[in-house]
């Protein structure tokens, strides 16, 4: 197993990622990464720290994230709305299902994803992820 590192929030994030970002290498990173995760389906371990996404974050200055608390708590619900644990190892395309399934179908992404900047971004294409 490759040790690939995921934030939970970070399957609701990549399902929605249309190539605009914090900065320029962090969108190079994010394409890199979900082309990657979809590509080769790896089996994740889900972290509630920065992971392979938060790398090219201009937020996550030395490993550690500007808005930890902020990310924490989308990380938490995830993981409760889904029934996962962190550290638990899981195929990325069952995350994935898991959180289309759990949280954007059930009409929860709101619940976890209300505060983020990136909201109104994600909710406009909601349509076109269910």
């Amino acid at each position: 197993m490759t040790d690939y590192g995921l934030r939970p929030h970070h399957a609701l994030c990549l399902q929605f990622f249309v190539g605009k970002g914090y900065s320029e290498g962090f969108v190079r990173n994010m394409q890199e990464r979900k082309q990657l995760l979809e590509g080769s389906d790896p089996e994740v371990r889900l972290v509630c720290g920065c992971d392979i996404i938060c790398s090219c974050c201009v937020h996550a200055a030395s490993g550690n994230c500007e808005s930890s608390d902020k990310v924490a708590g989308f990380d938490r619900k995830v993981l409760l709305l889904t029934g996962l644990s962190e550290g638990e190892p899981i195929r990325f395309s069952e995350l994935t299902e898991l959180a289309r399934e759990k949280i954007i179908r059930a009409g929860r992404l709101g619940e976890v994803c209300g505060s983020c900047q990136w909201w109104q971004l994600c909710s406009s294409m909601l349509d076109n992820n269910l």
